[in-house]
């Protein structure tokens, strides 16, 4: 990925935050000799080496997927910038916050590990409901389940958010953003520019 020295994020604390926070995204690899992409909601391991997550077992990706390098892409809130919101002169832009993960994936063949993988993945997202999906259903679902690690070789972290403008700028981008309903961003550039 093209990164600016002024829009690289290098900070892992930060950088794994972003990936907990944001856990939705792609897996590109190839298939066929042709690229091939699923979204997908991702974990990241106890240790933060490996990302973790599961295929259905009809996704022809999984079946070529063992043993490959892949790239993972994730994504944070984005949104177009207008030069019309700058005190000082400036072009349109986008503002966005982007990692992408490399890594070789390997296929988890074995039940309890897939199970280990939906069971924390379920728990991650089910403790927000107030009525808990029952765990026993899943046991049957597994056998259409393909589980999946990326043992982690390289991450790159970009957060584009205005850094390259005037404090005036910003303010005037976070002002405008947060005006139009768009309060990740808004949050987002606050937070990197520390306004």
């Amino acid at each position: 990925m093209y990164i600016p020295k002024h829009f690289h994020i290098t900070d892992r604390d930060e950088i794994f935050a972003f990936i907990e926070h944001h856990a939705f995204g792609q897996i590109i690899s190839t298939l066929k000799g042709k690229l091939f992409s699923s979204h997908l909601p991702f974990l990241v391991s106890d240790d933060r080496q490996k990302i973790l997550g599961h295929f259905a077992r009809h996704n022809p990706q999984c079946n070529e997927i063992n043993e490959q390098e892949v790239l993972i892409t994730l994504e944070g809130p984005h949104g177009y910038i207008s030069p019309s919101w700058y005190i000082n002169p400036g072009v349109p832009t986008w503002d966005y916050q982007a990692v992408h993960i490399y890594g070789v994936c390997k296929v988890i063949p074995q039940l309890d590990a897939v199970k280990t993988i939906v069971d924390t993945l379920s728990n991650k997202y089910e403790k927000a409901f107030e009525t808990y999906w029952e765990p026993e259903y899943n046991a049957g679902m597994l056998k259409h389940i393909v589980g999946f690690e990326v043992e982690i070789t390289d991450i790159q972290c970009k957060y584009k958010l205005s850094q390259n403008r005037s404090e005036q700028d910003v303010g005037s981008v976070i002002e405008h953003l947060e005006a139009r309903g768009s309060k990740a961003l808004a949050d987002a550039v606050k937070a990197t520019n520390k306004q």
